[in-house]
């Protein structure tokens, strides 16, 4: 399937156990025009997100990084020329995905950007 965002991805995923959902807020969120879109039709409808996200939400991030860091040699570049630096998404909303308002937050996103790299450089993907 094609998406335009990975933010579109991650919000389709959301969705895509149930075939009705799959097909209907799933296929809207893909077509969506812009990341901030999908993500607002997911939040419309999150009573109808899978029950099992939780326990998927991180693997499927880091499938969603590995696969644009394939396609995408400037996003590779760029994370290659992050060095060895600390990684932090520096979002003051959430401190689960980034490090949240006292940045004391779990920095998952950053984390996980950081196996990527780490990949990256050992050749595995």
């Amino acid at each position: 399937m094609k998406f335009d965002t990975s933010e579109a991805v991650y919000h389709w995923e959301k969705f895509k156990t149930n075939p009705q959902h799959r097909d209907t807020i799933g296929e809207e969120i893909r077509l969506a025009p812009s990341a901030h879109e999908a993500y607002q039709i997911a939040q419309r409808n999150k009573k109808y997100v899978r029950e099992d996200w939780n326990d998927h939400k991180i693997i499927i991030m880091e499938e969603i990084l590995i696969e644009k860091v394939k396609q995408h040699e400037y996003v590779r570049r760029k994370l290659l020329e992050t060095g060895n630096r600390h990684l932090i998404e520096d979002s003051w909303r959430d401190d689960f995905w980034g490090w949240g308002e006292d940045k004391k937050g779990h920095n998952v996103l950053g984390e996980l950007w950081m196996e990527v790299r780490s990949m990256v450089r050992q050749k595995i993907i």
